[in-house]
């Protein structure tokens, strides 16, 4: 294991999106003594599928799993993740996260902490999801579109099968192995989400997504303590 590399690991569909991430990657500053790499997962069957296979790529102690389509744009961000992994009990960071996950398991319908700029058809702008005090906020479950660990865990692609539900779950799997999921207090938001292009079918059809919350549930039901 490789304690001064970061890997940039994402699946990716979209060679446009892969310029782009080129682009805000070169901006970022790499403290000294470390070095980065960046790992493209094409044809991948599932997010855990793909993540799986860039974990397994890399000798990188510090690994980004983020969607093609989430754009760093914090030119400390390695230093800043570095310093909140000096807490060896931080086993995950998220920009967006859920303190205490909702009966239904449906990160968005309950509380949420953290910041990020969003790109989409309609708007663009700031989104200020909940602030807090402190360094960080300790949550249940954080947003996929960026997550960074200092441990590697497998992705449970034996369970989720296509692409919802990978980033709550491996929340719970960190959790269940001892470790804090984090969100960290962000002045400005560290990266943009740009989903201002989707797949309008994927959106509509919403019955991989309900199965996949079925499989949440009854996997790590045991987990959450329901107020």
């Amino acid at each position: 294991m490789n304690e001064k590399k970061i890997s940039f690991i994402m699946c990716v569909n979209n060679e446009n999106y892969v310029e782009e991430q080129s682009h805000y990657l070169k901006k970022i500053t790499v403290p000294p003594q470390y070095q980065i790499e960046i790992i493209e997962i094409r044809d991948a069957i599932s997010m855990t599928a793909g993540y799986n296979e860039g974990m397994n790529a890399s000798n990188a102690k510090y690994k980004v799993y983020m969607h093609q389509d989430a754009f760093i744009v914090n030119p400390n961000f390695i230093q800043d993740i570095l310093n909140i992994f000096s807490d060896k009990s931080i086993g995950m960071i998220g920009m967006v996260g859920s303190p205490k996950l909702p009966e239904n398991s449906i990160m968005w319908n309950g509380p949420r902490v953290g910041k990020l700029y969003y790109n989409s058809i309609y708007e663009a702008g700031e989104s200020v999801i909940g602030e807090f005090e402190g360094e960080y906020e300790e949550v249940e479950a954080i947003d996929g579109f960026m997550m960074i660990t200092q441990y590697d865990i497998k992705w449970r692609e034996d369970l989720f099968k296509n692409w919802d539900f990978y980033d709550i779950s491996q929340s719970q799997e960190f959790i269940k192995a001892g470790y804090k999921v984090v969100v960290p207090n962000q002045k400005n938001p560290w990266c943009i989400h740009d989903d201002g292009f989707f797949n309008l079918r994927e959106v509509l059809n919403l019955k991989n997504y309900y199965e996949n919350r079925k499989i949440f549930q009854r996997e790590y039901k045991s987990n959450i303590i329901i107020d």
